[in-house]
């Protein structure tokens, strides 16, 4: 018999840091539902979303664009934000190359952007997380994934060692992202078709928290 410390979603969360600094917005959380993202696939089931936002919450000002077609994403305030190592740990993979894309928050412009997700996840993960670090804790996991990142923004490379809070990139648009965000989650391996999420939290000044979905938290 399997014991209930076995499953995934028994074990103690992963704690980490928050990546980005200043007001964050939570979108996709696990404490919302499992598997946040709608899916087990790619170790996602405990991914968490993190928006950079101003003081009254919003990630860019709005203009026509906004209602009715793509925008620029380096009119978000989140593009090009510093990207901080949630956890200590080596640098297993450093993918880099991928384009930043058109931000979308158009239900026209989204609608399209739908319509391709299938052929995304086929291409495989860089497709899905486009530039990205993952950070192994221990020699055997678990492992952080920071997705979503901006082309020509990463400054660490496979093998290194990296200290919780150390700059690993900016964030960007890349992958599949409709506006720049932090994508991060955490698996028992790299075998991206085979691995397990696995539950995080993140410290704070007075313990551990996950936050709920919608969520402004500070980084």
């Amino acid at each position: 018999m399997t014991e209930d410390r076995d499953r995934p979603d028994a074990r103690d969360p992963v704690v980490l840091q928050y990546p980005l600094r200043g007001p964050l917005r939570v979108r996709n959380s696990p404490a919302r539902r499992v598997p946040s993202h709608g899916t087990h696939l790619m170790g996602t089931t405990y991914a968490i979303d993190l928006i950079p936002v101003d003081a009254q919450g919003r990630v860019a000002a709005r203009t026509w664009r906004t209602l009715v077609a793509t925008e620029a994403p380096e009119r978000f305030l989140g593009f090009g934000a510093p990207v901080l190592a949630p956890s200590s740990g080596t640098v297993v993979v450093a993918h880099d190359g991928e384009e930043d894309h058109e931000a979308r928050r158009s239900q026209p412009a989204l609608l399209s952007y739908l319509a391709g997700q299938g052929r995304r996840i086929l291409d495989g993960p860089a497709a899905i997380a486009g530039n990205h670090v993952v950070i192994a804790v221990g020699r055997d996991g678990p492992f952080v994934l920071v997705a979503h990142l901006r082309r020509g923004s990463l400054r660490v490379r496979v093998g290194e060692q990296v200290t919780a809070g150390r700059q690993l990139a900016e964030c960007g648009n890349s992958g599949n992202s409709t506006q720049p965000h932090v994508h991060l989650q955490v698996t028992d391996s790299i075998e991206w078709g085979t691995a397990r999420g696995l539950p995080l939290a993140f410290r704070t000044a007075t313990g551990t928290e996950l936050p709920g979905e919608s969520q402004i938290v500070t980084g």
